[in-house]
This record gives C-alpha cells, sequence and structure tokens, in this order.
C-alpha cells in the first residue's frame, strides 16, 4: 500500500465510483491516470476496489473496511476478530452509511 492507494480509496469512499483521469484531477493526487490506474489494478487484485467496466471504480466493503483500521495491509487479513481489536461499532456504522448513500448516487 502506497500513501496514493490510501488517497485513492478515501476518494471513491467520499464521492464514489470514478475513473482514474477523474481522480488524477484531484487536488489531494500528485500523480497521472496511468499510475492511478496501476494502483487501482492491484487494488482490485486485492478486492479492495471493483471494477465497474469503461475504466470505473468503485471501494468495496474490505477497502472501507481498510480505511477505518480493520484490515492488516501488509498481510491481507481482517484484523476485527482478533481478540481485544476491531472496528468500533461507529466504525461499522460509518461503512454502512457510506455503502447505502452509494446505493443512491
Amino acid at each position: 500500500m502506497s500513501i496514493w492507494d490510501d488517497r485513492i480509496l478515501e476518494l471513491l469512499s467520499d464521492e464514489g465510483p470514478q475513473t482514474p483521469s477523474k481522480l488524477a484531477q484531484e487536488d489531494h493526487i500528485h500523480v497521472g491516470a496511468s499510475n492511478i490506474s496501476r494502483r487501482l489494478s492491484k487494488l482490485a487484485d486485492h478486492d479492495l476496489v471493483d471494477p465497474l467496466g469503461n475504466g470505473v471504480y468503485q471501494i468495496t466493503r474490505k477497502g472501507r473496511i481498510y480505511l477505518v483500521g480493520g484490515l492488516d495491509a501488509e498481510s491481507g487479513e481482517m484484523v476485527i476478530d482478533i481478540e481485544g481489536e476491531g472496528l468500533r461499532p461507529l466504525d461499522w456504522t460509518k461503512i454502512y452509511v457510506d455503502e447505502v448513500r452509494d446505493l443512491f448516487r
């Protein structure tokens, strides 16, 4: 995972499905569309984003769990079942609200 991966996932979570060229226009991302496209392919390989076709990607539930700290990026393992750790109810609420919001976009 790179800083760009985190920013890409954050934007997909906040703004909804996007193309690499649209993401490249964002102020917080300082790399080109081709680099973003490569990163999106890698994120898709790890089920953090889903390709919707025509170069459009959306964040997955696993991607949202990563953003709130429920996924170990190094191992790819969920940490929500580890005793003493896991997602707080507020984190789950954010995930569910974001998913419902995406249904109405």
